[in-house]
C-alpha cells in the first residue's frame, strides 16, 4: 500500500509544478515581433541563452509578461527599458556601452592584445636563445687559419 501511495504522488508531483502555455497570437507580425525580443533578451536562469530558446519558467514568464506588454501597445523600447530596470543590463544579449560595461565590450581586445603580447615575447626569447654567440677575436682568428 505504502508503495501505491509513493507511485501515485509521485505521479502526480510533476502536474504542480506544470508551466503554463504560452499564448500565440494569430497575427504573424506579432509574433516575429515577440520572436525578435525574446532573442534579445537573456534568461536570468540559463544564462547562456536567450529566453526565446530556454525553457525555464522564469523565460515563460518573461516571454508572457512581453506578450501582455505587446498587446497593452508598449513599444519595444518600453519592454526594454521596463526589463532593465526591473534586471538591469544584464539582461539585454547586447547591453550599451556604459562606463559598468566597459570591460564587458573591451575585455576580448584586451586579452587578444595581452596574448599577442606574450607570444611576441616568447618568439623573441626562443630566438635570442637559437642564436650562436658571438665569437671571440681570438677564436675568429683561429677558424680564420683552419679555413685558409
Amino acid at each position: 500500500m505504502k508503495h501505491v501511495v509513493a507511485a501515485l504522488l509521485l505521479a502526480f508531483s510533476s502536474l504542480a509544478f506544470a508551466q503554463a502555455d504560452e499564448i500565440a497570437n494569430p497575427d504573424p507580425r506579432v509574433e516575429k515581433r515577440l520572436k525578435d525580443l525574446a532573442d534579445e533578451l537573456r534568461c536570468l536562469v540559463c544564462q547562456n541563452q536567450t529566453i526565446a530558446d530556454s525553457n525555464a519558467p522564469l523565460a515563460l514568464d518573461l516571454r508572457n509578461q512581453i506578450r501582455t506588454m505587446v498587446n497593452q501597445g508598449k513599444s519595444d523600447d518600453e519592454i526594454r527599458a521596463y526589463l532593465v530596470d526591473r534586471y538591469g543590463n544584464f539582461v539585454l544579449y547586447n547591453p550599451p556601452v556604459i562606463p559598468t560595461t566597459l570591460l564587458l565590450w573591451g575585455g576580448p581586445f584586451l586579452l587578444l592584445l595581452v596574448g599577442i603580447t606574450v607570444a611576441i615575447v616568447v618568439v623573441r626569447r626562443k630566438r635570442a636563445e637559437q642564436a650562436p654567440a658571438a665569437l671571440a677575436p681570438v677564436e675568429r682568428a683561429r677558424i680564420d687559419k683552419l679555413l685558409e
